[in-house]
């Protein structure tokens, strides 16, 4: 239920835009993923590590209801306490394989000349299917 309300909000941006526009947003998905890719080893390679993400686990107190207390002609409502475990995501600096990461980044680089090639000639076929008109 909750990924469903979820993917109510990204559901309605896609559906945004004109019908080129969600073609070139379609054609040029894959690029996007490999700049981001590439913008992380960049990063990685600057800083000299790398962050990882983990869960873990926490307790606090949660007020989990309420507890009725007659005191003569008064009623009093208090809240109640419980423990509850939550878990929450955590990043942590890693260290990095210097050369690894060059070659990731030579390698997305190569990817990104290809897929750039191929975008440009995907997107010329959404503007000469889906024109749109001079504003």
């Amino acid at each position: 239920m909750r990924l469903a309300l979820l993917m109510i909000p990204l559901i309605a941006l896609t559906a945004c835009g004109t019908p080129q526009e969600r073609c070139i947003r379609q054609s040029t998905s894959e690029l996007r993923r490999v700049d981001m890719l590439l913008g992380e080893v960049q990063a990685n390679l600057a800083r000299g590590y790398a962050w990882e993400s983990y869960d873990t686990t926490i307790t606090r107190w949660e007020v989990c209801g309420t507890r009725t207390v007659t005191k003569g002609d008064k009623i009093i409502e208090t809240p109640r306490m419980c423990l509850e475990d939550h878990t929450i995501t955590r990043r942590r600096a890693v260290p990095i394989d210097p050369v690894i990461e060059t070659r990731k980044r030579d390698n997305l680089l190569a990817k990104k000349r290809e897929l750039t090639a191929l975008a440009q000639r995907q997107i010329a076929q959404c503007r000469a299917l889906y024109p749109e008109e001079a504003k």
